[in-house]
C-alpha cells in the first residue's frame, strides 16, 4: 500500500471514498465524505479550535483508493493528538475505511506512517472515538499496537442501544414487553381518536426544506439543554448535515402535526437499509398527546413496514429506547501512547 498525507479535503476522490466506505469495515452515515467535510467547515459545530489540522491519510494499491484514515490534530486533555474528524459529540459512530481483508495490512502500514512521515504534526497519542464494538479495528489496533511496542486502553464511552426490526409491524409489537406494547398501542389511538386533527409526513420538497430546518431547530430549541446546545456555529453545522444527507438522499426529516402546528419531530438518517435516529424536538404544548412516542412508533411502523434491518438510537442510554425494544452495544474510546 502507498500511503499518502492530505491536509486539505481531497475532492477529486469524493466518489471512491464514499465507493470504499459502503464496502468497508464500519458502513455509517458519519464517514461519508460530505458529511466529514461539512463537519469540518465548523470544527465539528464549535468542539475543536480554529487551530486544528486536517491529517486525512490515503493508501492505494495501484491507482485503486483502499483505505483512509480521516484524522485531524489538535491539543486534546493535554496531550497533542490525533483524532477521528467527527469526534467527539455530533458523529456517533466513527472508524477507518478500509475492507475488512485489507484491515491488517492498512493498520499496519498507517501505524509506520505516521511514526515515520515528517509532514505530519508531532503527535502523542491517537486518541479514536466512538469506535462500535462491532468493529475489528478494536481488537487490530491492539495487535499492531502491541506489536509496535506501543501501548493502547481501551474503554467503554457510550451505550449504542439498536432494535433489530423483524420486517412486520405486528411481529415487532408482539416483541414487546407487554406493558409496553400497550402503551404504545393506547397513546396511539388516543390521539387518532382525539378530537384535533393529527397528521404525520416526512418532508420530500427541496423547495421547503429550509422552513423545515428552521421548524425542526425551533422545536429542539424548546428543550433548555438543547437550547444551549445550539449554538450559532452548531447551527450551522446541523443545517449543512440536514441539507447534504437530502442531496445525497439519504435524510429522513419528519414531522407530528396536532391541529396544523408541528408538535414533534425526528431528524433521521436512512441510509444503508438502516434508520439512524439522530435527534428530535418537541412542543411542549401538545404533552398531553405523549407526540414524541406516538411519532417514534409511526417510524418504527415505516421502517418495519419498508424493510429497514435496523432501528439504531445510537449513543446514549435513555429508559425509553429500550422500552421500545432496543438491545445494548457498546461505543468506545482507544488511545495510543507511541514509545
Amino acid at each position: 500500500m502507498n500511503f499518502k498525507l492530505h491536509t486539505a479535503f481531497p475532492d477529486d476522490l469524493e466518489e471512491a471514498w464514499n465507493g470504499l466506505l459502503a464496502q468497508s469495515i464500519t458502513h455509517v452515515p458519519f464517514l461519508r465524505f460530505e458529511y466529514l467535510q461539512n463537519w469540518w467547515q465548523t470544527r465539528g459545530g464549535g468542539e475543536w479550535s480554529g487551530d486544528a489540522r486536517l491529517v486525512i491519510i490515503t493508501a492505494h494499491e495501484d491507482d485503486r483508493l483502499v483505505g483512509i484514515a480521516p484524522l485531524f490534530h489538535s491539543q486534546h486533555e493535554g496531550k497533542s493528538a490525533l483524532l477521528f474528524l467527527g469526534s467527539i459529540e455530533i458523529s456517533d459512530y466513527l472508524d477507518f475505511i478500509v475492507e475488512p481483508g485489507n484491515l491488517t495490512v492498512f493498520i499496519e502500514g498507517l501505524l509506520m506512517f505516521l511514526k515515520t512521515n515528517p509532514d505530519i504534526p508531532k503527535w502523542e497519542t491517537l486518541d479514536l472515538y466512538n469506535l462500535l464494538d462491532s468493529s475489528p479495528s478494536l481488537n487490530q489496533l491492539q495487535q499492531s499496537v502491541t506489536a509496535m511496542g506501543w501501548s493502547a486502553t481501551t474503554t467503554v464511552t457510550n451505550h449504542a442501544p439498536v432494535i433489530n426490526l423483524p420486517g412486520d409491524w405486528e411481529v415487532y409489537l408482539a416483541s414487546l414487553d407487554k406493558k409496553q406494547r400497550h402503551e404504545l398501542r393506547r397513546k396511539i389511538r388516543r390521539l387518532e381518536e382525539a378530537e384535533v386533527s393529527s397528521k404525520w409526513y416526512i418532508v420530500e420538497d427541496e423547495n421547503s426544506l429550509e422552513e423545515e430546518i428552521d421548524q425542526f431547530l425551533a422545536l429542539m430549541a424548546q428543550d433548555p439543554e438543547k437550547e444551549a446546545f445550539l449554538t450559532e456555529e452548531m447551527v450551522i453545522v446541523m443545517s449543512g448535515a440536514i441539507k447534504t444527507a437530502f442531496a445525497q438522499g439519504y435524510l429522513q426529516l419528519s414531522f407530528l402535526e396536532i391541529d396544523g402546528q408541528k408538535a414533534a419531530a425526528y431528524l433521521n438518517f436512512d441510509y444503508d437499509h438502516h434508520l439512524w435516529i439522530y435527534n428530535s424536538g418537541l412542543n411542549r404544548d401538545f404533552y398531553s398527546y405523549s407526540p414524541g412516542w406516538v411519532l417514534l412508533g409511526y417510524l418504527l411502523h415505516w421502517a418495519n413496514e419498508n424493510r429497514r434491518t435496523n432501528f439504531d438510537f445510537m449513543r446514549g442510554d435513555e429508559d425509553y429506547k429500550y422500552r421500545f425494544g432496543a438491545k445494548d452495544r457498546f461505543v468506545h474510546r482507544v488511545i495510543i501512547s507511541r514509545q
